[in-house]
């Protein structure tokens, strides 16, 4: 029996908890040179993150809606870039310590937070100029996630996530065989494929998507000492992925954009 949406979101605000007392104290961002790098960074950056960051383009007075913002990581890359942000998470536990992320890194204004569903965000239409989301659309139900994008939107307005995807089909047979109980992850979420994420831009005038991240390279930096190789592993799947188009199949994540 499928779950009811009530039942699905009340298991992804149970995990985000179990996330949110894992969080670490450690802040990710606190080398400055860890935020400027997402100031600008080039189009041809072999990092999916950076590439996501470089589709917001100039984006100063504008209206960004974080769709899942988590623990605050990203909504300090995005406060930084002259934007109104809006940053929408279903926990409330996760929006506290993005919010506590803000102050240490002294951001106390232009963020505005909402503790609420993805799935019905209390926001008239057509009032964002930017939908922006990391790793957030594998939660959710995606017809109804796809529909509020869309409403929210502003004629010419753009939306940009970043997803984990899995095409193989065999792949996809043996994560089911092997489930990853862990509290942190919940039983609805699941790698997407790229049919899926056509299918969510469906009603977008114009779509785009790079793939990032080639299965060899992900377990090779799981191996004992190859782990601080992990950027050369990720320019060899860029030059890999830009040299043979076929095995864009194959990558693990993909930042698409499409326009309203």
């Amino acid at each position: 029996m499928e779950p009811s949406l009530q039942e699905w979101e009340q298991v992804e605000r149970e995990r985000s908890a179990h996330e949110a007392l894992q969080t670490l104290s450690t802040d990710p961002l606190e080398a400055p040179k860890n935020v400027a790098r997402y100031l600008n960074p080039p189009s041809d950056t072999i990092y999916p993150l950076e590439y996501a960051c470089h589709l917001l383009g100039d984006v100063s007075g504008k209206t960004i809606l974080e769709y899942g913002c988590g623990d605050g990581v990203n909504t300090v890359l995005l406060a930084n870039r002259g934007a109104k942000v809006i940053s929408l998470d279903l926990s409330a536990e996760l929006v506290d310590i993005a919010r506590r992320r803000l102050q240490v890194h002294g951001i106390t204004s232009g963020v505005d937070f909402i503790v609420g569903s993805a799935h019905d965000v209390p926001l008239p239409d057509a009032s964002v100029d930017v939908v922006f989301g990391i790793a957030i659309l594998h939660h959710l139900d995606l017809a109804l996630s796809a529909r509020e994008v869309h409403r929210l939107l502003k004629k010419g307005g753009i939306a940009i996530f970043q997803e984990p995807v899995r095409n193989s089909r065999l792949m996809r047979a043996f994560r089911k065989l092997v489930p990853n109980r862990s509290p942190d992850i919940s039983p609805f979420e699941r790698p997407l494929t790229d049919q899926e994420l056509k299918d969510f831009a469906g009603n977008s005038s114009s779509y785009h998507s790079r793939p990032f991240t080639l299965p060899t390279s992900t377990l090779l930096t799981m191996l004992p000492g190859l782990h601080d190789s992990s950027a050369k592993f990720l320019a060899w799947d860029a030059r890999m992925l830009s040299s043979f188009p076929p095995l864009e199949y194959f990558s693990s994540v993909k930042v698409i954009s499409m326009t309203k």
